[in-house]
This record gives C-alpha cells, sequence and structure tokens, in this order.
C-alpha cells in the first residue's frame, strides 16, 4: 500500500508559477512509476506528466515545454513545476503511483492516488 498527499495547490494569476508536491509513504516510493493528472469540473481525469524509476519523463502535449515533473526518492516526494499557467490549467490535481514496470498515462493504470489539490489560474 501506497499513502500519497499532495499539496501546493492554490491561486495563481495567468502567466504565474506553481510547484506541487506529492508526499509518498508505505512502501518503497523508489519502486513506482509515478504520475500527474488533472480534472476539471464536469471533465474526464487527464493525464499530465509521468516520471518512471529511472526518472525518464514523459508529458501531454498540452503542458510541454511548461510543467516540469521530477521525483527526490530520498524524501520520497514527487513535484510538479508549472509554469506560464493558463486558465484551462485550472483544475484538481492528482497524484498517482502504478505497479506497472513502465510509465503511463492511462489513469486506469494507477492503483494509488492521493486527495487531490485545488490549482485555479485566473484570467
Amino acid at each position: 500500500q501506497v499513502q500519497l498527499v499532495e499539496s501546493g495547490g492554490g491561486l495563481v494569476q495567468a502567466g504565474g508559477s506553481l510547484r506541487l508536491s506529492c508526499a509518498a509513504s508505505g512502501r518503497t516510493f523508489s519502486n513506482y512509476p509515478m504520475g500527474w493528472f488533472r480534472q476539471a469540473p464536469g471533465k474526464e481525469r487527464d493525464f499530465v506528466a509521468a516520471i518512471s524509476r529511472s526518472y525518464t519523463t514523459y508529458y501531454a502535449d498540452s503542458v510541454k515545454g511548461r510543467f516540469t515533473i521530477s521525483r527526490d526518492n530520498a524524501k520520497n516526494t514527487m513535484y510538479l513545476q508549472m509554469t506560464s499557467l493558463k486558465s484551462e490549467d485550472t483544475a484538481v490535481y492528482y497524484c498517482a503511483a502504478t505497479p506497472r514496470l513502465v510509465i503511463t498515462a492511462t489513469p486506469k493504470d494507477y492503483n494509488y492516488w492521493g486527495q487531490g489539490t485545488q490549482v485555479t489560474v485566473s484570467s
């Protein structure tokens, strides 16, 4: 079992930046590929970014060049640095861990989820 807790969300103006954190506890954090997803009101949960156990990263086209995913295995923490934020980035952001050996953009591949943190970008 892996427990995940997100933090760092908030209200920011368009063009601004935020850094989200995902603190993990339970089983060995470094064993899991990790991902960030987001869900806007009335929409499905969408893939944002993922990072493998060996630090390979993968991004949705909508955030490529603006967001950076990283992990610190010594701190059992994953991060999402978000820059040049747009109003369409407004959503609840979730971190997740998958037991698969490789990173994946499919939500159903992830077994463990945090409770989410709200990001609101005002235009």
